[in-house]
């Protein structure tokens, strides 16, 4: 919770800068009522919800294996778009979703006594894992409406600047409406008083200074913008190569050995993610 509320109020702090210099404008100026609801959706999907499984994710069954789930988020958010969007859903995309599904098995399932197939990893773990596949992915095509909408209410005198930096400016928005979200939670479970003590902590504000960067200023801007020049699917399946890419440093840094089931299952679940969408 602490996190996430840090995290997320210093990325309104950096994206009000990003946007002062670029279009003169601290604020997301332009959004009408329907952009600040859909993007206010979507960021109740995308970070409270989905940001919340997932950090709780990663206590409990790791990044690495907590990204691995994230692969839902493609298949999801391409359900989503057929159920809000009306994009195209065809039964190559189920064919996708099982390969998808067996990626995930191959790494999160093994053989127990008497042949049995038994999880790897804790029930709980995997739940949160797949809480935070269906938040990101459905959280991304609530933010593909939002953005339609922003891109409808500019108005032709608006700057030059402003539709290529349209995605910062929702970003914003939900980076406001994800942490009051987080706020709001902690007020209620009555533990305001672990933020103090985070903001107090030198080493994990650091984290958290960097984690902002690279994650909210940074990710969330550009993934929004992916949707905006093409499709939910698309742009998800693409986003869904973190897998992939921690593997390496995830190895490094915590010096744990990948086994080969592991990456198989990687490997396989991105087959799947790429069938989904590029058949």
């Amino acid at each position: 919770m602490s996190a996430n509320v840090l995290r997320l109020s210093m990325a309104v702090v950096f994206l009000a800068l990003i946007l002062w210099v670029s279009v003169g404008h601290p604020y997301p100026v332009y959004a009408n009522g329907q952009a600040w609801l859909w993007l206010a959706l979507s960021a109740l999907v995308g970070y409270v919800f989905g940001d919340w499984c997932l950090f709780n994710c990663y206590l409990s069954i790791g990044a690495r294996f907590g990204q691995l789930l994230m692969t839902l988020a493609p298949p999801m958010a391409a359900i989503a778009g057929w159920l809000l969007l009306g994009e195209s859903l065809s039964w190559t995309a189920l064919i996708a979703m099982v390969v998808t599904l067996t990626g995930i098995g191959i790494s999160i399932l093994s053989r127990g006594e008497g042949h049995k197939v038994k999880l790897t990893l804790p029930l709980k773990g995997i739940l949160l894992g797949v809480g935070a596949g269906i938040g990101q992915g459905v959280g991304l095509v609530l933010s593909k409406i939002g953005l339609t909408h922003y891109l409808e209410a500019l108005p032709s005198d608006a700057p030059e600047a402003m539709e290529t930096m349209l995605p910062f400016a929702s970003t914003m928005i939900r980076a406001i409406v994800g942490s009051l979200g987080f706020l709001a939670l902690m007020a209620l479970q009555k533990d305001l008083g672990r933020l103090k003590a985070a903001v107090h902590d030198a080493t994990g504000m650091r984290y958290a200074l960097v984690m902002t960067l690279f994650g909210p200023v940074v990710g969330v801007s550009l993934s929004l913008m992916a949707v905006e020049y093409t499709n939910a699917g698309i742009a998800s399946t693409l986003m869904a190569l973190t897998p992939v890419l921690i593997l390496i440093p995830y190895a490094f840094i915590y010096k744990q050995k990948i086994r080969p089931r592991e990456i198989l299952g990687v490997t396989v679940s991105m087959v799947g993610v790429a069938l989904f969408f590029l058949l």
